[in-house]
């Protein structure tokens, strides 16, 4: 069974083809950009409500890994892609992948505790940064100059409209920081799993860090998954991993009690819901990434944070100042800036390929 060229699912092989040269809407950066923005401040307000009756992030995000397995499960029953066979090199690169994600839930919960959440945000808008530095260091890839002079007022922007309460310790700052550097590993290996292996001829650039171990397995990661191959192998991991930590953390003995005390009906449709929604944020985020890039993506992400407080604002009534909505104005404009400049580049490298030809 294969998809055609206008199915909003990926191919329904676990490895990416190649794509016609008449990209259609449901194929093209808008699109899926469009969706990640949907599912992803849809996901967020709904979590904001979520976490309000139900406080146990460990246990909800293993509730969204539990969806993505059972999700990608029926997927595969139906045959809209066909469950990847790894070889043991490619399990232990899932599995370091695996590893990643985990720890950066753990340590972003924790860094939350310790800093205020304008502070957290702030520092949390640097990620592009780091994406930057590390697709450099590990995979030998640049940023031209304007698409690094783009970031600054998208990091800028994201300050103002956060600017608040600023506060935080010590170990806070440590935390958020080790936070922000593993979102932006995240986010580049996510790319690179579903990235073709190089050819002889253009083989991956390598680095320094690219030869230090874990760095060195995740580097040659290119796995070539689709987004619905990768997530039906990562969900059941992140499931285990989060109902671990929810253990160690003594959180599993509190959801015990309240699900004895407090659960209903409606609270347990709710969180069902709520793991319908990540399953389908988990599909639209790997799709998109795949196709914007991981720089793109983080850029994406700190656009989306400013249209979380322009929505929060609209639903539950907020005030937000004069500074604010600068930030917000000049987080927007520098991710249209962003998208600009990009647009203008891939046209430049089309057009240079063209002459070749």
């Amino acid at each position: 069974m294969k998809s055609s060229p206008n199915s909003l699912l990926p191919s329904p092989t676990s490895h990416s083809l190649p794509s016609p040269s008449k990209t259609s809407f449901t194929d093209s950066r808008p699109f899926w950009l469009t969706l990640y923005f949907f599912f992803n401040l849809g996901l967020t307000l709904y979590n904001k409500g979520v976490l309000v009756r139900f406080p146990f992030p460990y246990t909800l995000t293993a509730i969204h890994a539990l969806f993505g397995s059972l999700g990608g499960a029926v997927l595969a029953r139906f045959q809209v892609f066909v469950p990847p066979r790894l070889k043991k090199n490619e399990t232990t690169v899932l599995l370091a992948f695996s590893v990643l994600y985990a720890i950066n839930i753990v340590v972003s919960n924790v860094s939350l505790q310790l800093v205020t959440v304008p502070f957290h945000q702030v520092i949390r808008s640097t990620t592009p940064i780091f994406t930057i530095i590390f697709s450099a260091l590990l995979l030998g890839k640049s940023s031209s100059r304007w698409r690094v002079i783009t970031l600054i007022p998208v990091t800028v922007g994201v300050g103002l409209a956060t600017y608040g309460d600023y506060y935080f310790t010590r170990w806070g700052l440590i935390l958020t920081l080790l936070g922000t550097v593993l979102a932006a590993l995240k986010t580049i290996f996510t790319n690179v799993l579903q990235s073709p292996v190089p050819s002889l001829t253009d083989p991956t650039p390598k680095s320094f860090l690219s030869q230090i171990y874990p760095f060195s397995i995740l580097a040659q990661a290119r796995l070539h998954l689709n987004s619905l191959a990768l997530l039906s192998l990562l969900s059941p991991l992140a499931f285990v991993q989060c109902v671990v930590l929810a253990y160690l953390t003594g959180e599993l003995d509190r959801v015990r009690l309240y699900s004895q005390q407090e659960m209903t009906g409606t609270r347990l449709l709710a969180l069902a819901l709520n793991g319908c929604i990540a399953f389908g944020l988990n599909v639209v985020s790997f799709s998109a990434n795949k196709k914007v890039g991981a720089l793109g993506i983080t850029v994406a992400a700190n656009v989306k944070q400013v249209l979380t407080i322009l929505c929060a604002v609209m639903m539950f009534h907020l005030n937000i100042t004069t500074l604010n909505s600068l930030g917000i104005l000049l987080t927007l404009l520098g991710g249209a800036w962003y998208a600009r400049v990009e647009y203008l580049e891939k046209q430049e490298q089309q057009q240079q390929r063209n002459r070749t030809i």
